[in-house]
């Protein structure tokens, strides 16, 4: 059988799948879900926009024939990965998470762990600091509810209107970023708190590798909980579950 794959995406974890499949002949397609306005260009078919939750992705996997799922979204894309797994069960199909190992803090970090993104507003109640916000620009409306910091922001898109934070300086910018910049921009504004969710791999680790050399404590968002299913690390694990599952790679 030769497969035809649906990658869900917006990694770069998907991308270098994407970029090991584009060799192979095989037929698959990149999902992205549309938060950033100009995606970067992929070596197979992309898609971009949602799929109306679990009905409509399931539409979408009998329409297009799919038959392999792979969930490389981020480990925070919580609702998405459960919308894949509900809709694998309901068609049988086989479901398969490329996904990065999440950090573990150090000798030398200074973490301090909450669930979730309401925790981590309710962490900041206190007197004003200059806060890192590294959350991404969906939830920087939950952290309108503490306004007496001086938050410093990294979109990878330019905000179109006011900010809901009073107080933020944004650099527009679209990783991957090193160490040494990101300590650089810490310095730069005076930096005492980070903010993160515990996304892993190596692509958003400079913050963290930046704050352990400054000394900065990091409130670290930890990773949502996700129903039961088999995670791989590389996309030549991937590969090799397609292999295995029966399908025709055509090597």
């Amino acid at each position: 059988m030769r497969p035809t794959l649906l990658i869900l995406g917006g990694t770069t974890e998907a991308t270098a799948l994407a970029a090991r499949l584009a060799g192979t002949g095989l037929k698959a397609t990149l999902s992205l879900a549309g938060r950033v306005e100009t995606p970067k260009a992929q070596p197979i078919p992309m898609r971009v926009g949602g799929f109306g939750g679990v009905p409509g992705l399931i539409a979408y996997l009998r329409a297009e024939g799919v038959t392999h799922v792979i969930d490389a979204t981020h480990p925070f894309a919580a609702q998405m990965s459960r919308n894949a797994v509900e809709a694998c069960t309901a068609l049988g199909l086989p479901l398969v998470a490329l996904t990065r190992p999440a950090w573990m803090a150090g000798l030398l970090d200074t973490w301090r762990h909450v669930p979730d993104i309401a925790a981590a507003v309710a962490a900041l109640s206190g007197p004003p600091r200059r806060v890192f916000l590294a959350v991404g620009r969906m939830h920087l409306e939950a952290f309108a509810a503490q306004p007496q910091h001086r938050y410093l922001l990294r979109l990878v898109d330019a905000p179109k209107g006011p900010l809901p934070l009073p107080q933020a300086d944004v650099v527009v910018s679209r990783g991957p970023f090193t160490e040494a910049g990101d300590r650089a921009l810490m310095e730069g504004h005076g930096t005492e708190l980070v903010v993160s969710k515990n996304a892993g791999g190596t692509g958003a680790r400079a913050k963290i590798d930046a704050a352990r050399a400054l000394g900065l404590p990091v409130l670290m968002i930890d990773r949502p909980v996700l129903p039961a299913r088999r995670e791989l690390a590389h996309p030549d694990e991937v590969l090799d579950w397609l292999a295995h599952s029966g399908a025709d790679l055509g090597v």
